[in-house]
């Protein structure tokens, strides 16, 4: 059942490969009329013959549409739980894909009796990078339950992908274990921008111990870092597509910006940081859509001193003027193309 499992992305791949190339080649030779012309056939029944044709190409897009869809909707459904409260700790996360299916992802898992978080973000975007997310979440997971030391369970994700001597997805991963009896967060994070914690009493700091990126070292070493996480704290991981993103005068959001917009959310509730973080990137962006996914996830303990503006959300929580491009559900007898790049 394992060698199964690590094969799926590659039987998935290698299907969905072959049905595009079909697809391809009907829609080339409908639009040419040439495959019909060429067994002697009069016009009006080269025409017809065409249309037939394009309208079966048309059949085979919106059911590649749908499955794309429904895979998009496996994705969200293995991203989870996307809001979690346990004791002091309230945690929000999200992907904002830019294609159908994300590179990017998020865990939140029990890992008796701490609990585990994990950001990550597969180089690619699309299809390719969507169908390796399933395999590094299944791995991530057994490595996590397997070690008590967060830079021990990177190493062995790392060991794990660099296995697969013909393709690997290479991958940014931030792992931590968040202990809520000590309040205390052990993390490891190997290539992705350092998350930033936002402290109470107004210092920031970024959490950069770990080591290189996924599946390019075997015998990469990772190491651990420690913080204590107080009443009021909160930590904010991202996905590079946050800093990157660009607007019309091809500036990056960055990481000054970042840390501007998470501190004026200081005291809001996770939840509140999330969104009102990313209303800033998109306003930042102006009409520019995003180039790649956007993901964030953030941990705040409760407690301290929390204005009453956050606790409304009136002053703090700011809406996203408009969300980075979703998946949409096909319409019945769409017969519109679909960009699965």
């Amino acid at each position: 059942m394992a060698g199964l499992i690590e094969k799926t992305p590659d039987m998935g791949r290698n299907a969905l490969g072959n049905y595009l190339a079909q697809a391809t080649t009907r829609a080339t030779e409908a639009k040419s009329g040439q495959g019909m012309l060429a067994r002697g056939r009069k016009p009006a029944e080269n025409i017809q013959a065409v249309k037939e044709e394009l309208d079966a190409v048309r059949r085979e897009q919106a059911k590649l549409q749908q499955a794309i869809y429904e895979a998009a909707q496996v994705q969200r459904r293995l991203c989870a739980p996307r809001e979690l409260t346990s004791g002091e700790f309230e945690i929000a996360s999200e992907i904002f894909p830019v294609r159908h299916l994300s590179g990017d992802f998020f865990k939140v898992m029990e890992l008796d009796p701490v609990l585990g978080l994990a950001v990550g973000d597969i180089a690619g975007k699309g299809l390719t990078a969507g169908i390796w997310q399933t395999h590094l979440l299944g791995l991530i997971q057994r490595c996590a339950r397997s070690h008590s030391d967060a830079a021990d369970a990177v190493a062995e994700v790392n060991r794990e992908l660099c296995q697969d001597q013909d393709e690997r997805p290479m991958t940014a991963l931030f792992f931590a274990r968040l202990d809520r009896q000590g309040n205390e967060l052990a993390y490891c994070n190997a290539g992705l921008p350092a998350p930033l914690l936002i402290r109470q009493d107004t210092a920031v700091e970024r959490l950069e111990i770990g080591g290189p990126m996924l599946g390019a070292l075997p015998r990469a070493e990772f190491h651990s870092g420690k913080v204590r996480l107080n009443p009021g704290d909160m930590l904010i991981a991202f996905s590079d597509g946050v800093t990157e993103c660009r607007n019309s005068g091809d500036e990056e959001f960055g990481m000054d910006r970042l840390s501007a917009a998470a501190e004026a959310v200081r005291g809001a509730s996770a939840n509140q940081a999330l969104f009102s973080t990313l209303a800033a990137v998109l306003d930042f962006a102006g009409e520019c859509p995003p180039g790649d996914d956007l993901t964030l996830l953030v941990v705040r303990r409760r407690g301290g001193i929390m204005n009453e503006h956050a606790r409304s959300g009136s002053k703090y929580f700011l809406a996203p003027r408009r969300r980075p491009i979703s998946v949409a559900r096909p319409k019945k007898g769409d017969r519109r193309g679909n960009d699965s790049k």
